[in-house]
């Protein structure tokens, strides 16, 4: 798969998981360096944001913006994955007052489970996954050009839909 950064195109490494299957699996640790497994989460939509560097604006907007509306939700777990380090993610969230589940991928285990590495620019491509209750993807994007934000409105109707 291909994606654009400002027009130049960039190769994304991988499969990505196509809408029905069963989401992959991953573990990846959170701000508390606990280890966090998808499965945690069984009985819950989870909704994953995914960015490529959290001290970006882009990226800054995508975090808040769904921490905004889904944060809100009921039986709704949001995670945002970004392969920053620990420090840099705890940074981030001090400085915006933000508080919710950070995972770093500095191992990019989710990265090649999900296929939104970008080896050229050893970051993660801007996507967004929703996994229903029973662990099945039913809503995906990743998102074309880099630069972009993500179909709010569409991951949140396909969130909110499962509730």
């Amino acid at each position: 798969m291909e994606i654009t950064k400002r027009g130049t195109v960039i190769k994304v490494e991988g499969t990505q998981p196509k809408t029905g299957e069963k989401a992959p699996h991953f573990t990846l640790n959170n701000l508390s360096d606990k280890k966090i497994n998808l499965a945690d989460y069984q009985g819950k939509v989870v909704l994953v944001s995914v960015v490529p560097n959290i001290d970006t604006s882009v990226c800054a907007i995508q975090t808040k913006h769904f921490n905004q509306e889904a944060g809100q939700l009921e039986n709704v777990q949001l995670i945002t994955i970004s392969n920053n380090t620990k420090e840099e993610q705890a940074d981030w969230c001090a400085g915006n007052g933000v508080e919710m589940e950070m995972l770093h991928d500095t191992d990019l285990e989710f990265a090649k489970a999900y296929g939104v590495y970008m080896p050229e620019l050893g970051l993660l491509a801007r996507s967004v996954f929703v996994i229903d209750q029973d662990g099945v993807l039913v809503y995906e994007e990743i998102v074309p050009e880099m630069s972009h934000e993500p179909d709010y409105t569409a991951a949140l109707a396909a969130t909110k839909a499962l509730i």
